[in-house]
């Protein structure tokens, strides 16, 4: 009798880490006002409803910062920029 070694693989899994997060973060400001707000943050991020946005703006308004939305990096810069050139003061931070 012949002997069979077996070949014994390797687990290969790959662990997948998920992409990191980021804050879009709407700081308030003296210029704007609270309806061109409202109307800006849903216009370039589409999927805040109304309440959501004026719940941001109120958030901005009364705490000096509100969060508008927690999203990958490249969709947190694009919205910032958005923000940005409705002449909204905005930033992005990683979520922790």
């Amino acid at each position: 009798m012949v002997a069979v070694d077996t070949i014994k693989s390797r687990s290969t899994s790959t662990v997948r880490k998920p992409a990191p997060r980021y804050r879009v973060l709407l700081h308030n400001d003296d210029f704007n006002s609270m309806e061109y707000v409202v109307e800006s943050l849903m216009k370039v991020v589409p999927s805040l409803s109304m309440p959501q946005a004026v719940n941001v703006m109120m958030q901005a308004h009364v705490s000096e910062v509100g969060v508008v939305i927690v999203c990958a990096q490249e969709h947190a810069e694009f919205y910032c920029e958005g923000l940005k050139g409705k002449g909204l003061t905005s930033s992005i931070e990683p979520e922790e």
